[in-house]
């Protein structure tokens, strides 16, 4: 059992109990005879409970003079993919400074959608990051609401014409409360929680293909309590078969020895 955590914690070091043991079930049926509580204190006992860091930069500017736009999606619950998008920044620290990652997230599928990393906060990098989700949504986004914080980056003039041109709907948080955009907050902190902060990254190139690796690892690999244990592609493409685990070629720095569980809750 313990090999199988080892195993999968190789590519998704900080993968929540849960999420453990459905994927050891999954890869093992039938073979796997032990409960939740069961796990836990084996994993216990091993020192492989991982506490979930708080630790949070705030990087949304929305006090400007460019039009803001209303909550759309406050009562609304996505049913489909490609029905709401959701976008955010969060900050990485390398030894080189700050970056910065656009994001944005299919709010049905949880699928990263479109991703930018930049060395500034600028809106070209949204733009950019909202371009590519349009291309790996085959452009079928007529109607799609894009949800985002108040920041300028997303309401500069060449991003609402982008979304306007594709006949997209705009969505903005209204009280700065985070719940209101929680999806795109939860996503980027299961980013840098579960890897980027086991990981010691140097600049900008490293950090980029790192990315990209990891990205591909959540979007194909990591099962989501919300999607009934489901891959967020999986989801996305409507599949019903298991994608394989691919191994990650940049390793964590560090074990986990915590004593506290990340029970995650995505």
């Amino acid at each position: 059992m313990l090999e199988m955590v080892q195993r999968i914690r190789k590519d998704m070091p900080r993968l929540g109990g849960r999420k453990l043991i459905y994927l050891i079930k999954e890869m093992y049926t039938g073979q796997i005879a032990i409960g939740r509580d069961g796990f836990y204190d084996l994993l216990r006992r091993n020192g492989l409970l991982v506490r979930r860091r708080r630790n949070r930069v705030v990087t949304t500017n929305s006090f400007h003079w460019l039009h803001k736009y209303p909550n759309l999606i406050r009562d609304l619950k996505a049913t489909r993919p490609n029905q709401i998008w959701v976008s955010d920044i969060t900050y990485i620290k390398t030894d080189e400074g700050f970056l910065y990652l656009f994001l944005l997230t299919d709010l049905y599928s949880r699928r990263i959608i479109g991703w930018k990393l930049a060395d500034n906060m600028g809106s070209e990098n949204a733009v950019m990051a909202l371009e590519q989700a349009i291309v790996n949504a085959n452009g079928l986004v007529r109607g799609t609401i894009h949800h985002s914080d108040r920041g300028m980056q997303y309401c500069s003039g060449d991003y609402v014409k982008i979304l306007q041109s594709n006949k997209m709907r705009i969505s903005m948080t209204e009280n700065g409360d985070p719940y209101e955009n929680a999806v795109a907050e939860r996503v980027n902190g299961i980013l840098k929680d579960e890897w980027l902060y086991e990981m010691n990254l140097k600049n900008k190139s490293q950090t980029s293909e790192i990315l990209d690796q990891i990205i591909t690892l959540y979007n194909d690999n990591r099962p989501h309590l919300s999607l009934n244990y489901q891959t967020p592609n999986m989801v996305y493409h409507n599949q019903t078969t298991d994608n394989l685990i691919t191994p990650l070629k940049c390793k964590p720095h560090n074990e986990l020895k915590n004593e506290h569980v990340n029970h995650g809750q995505d």
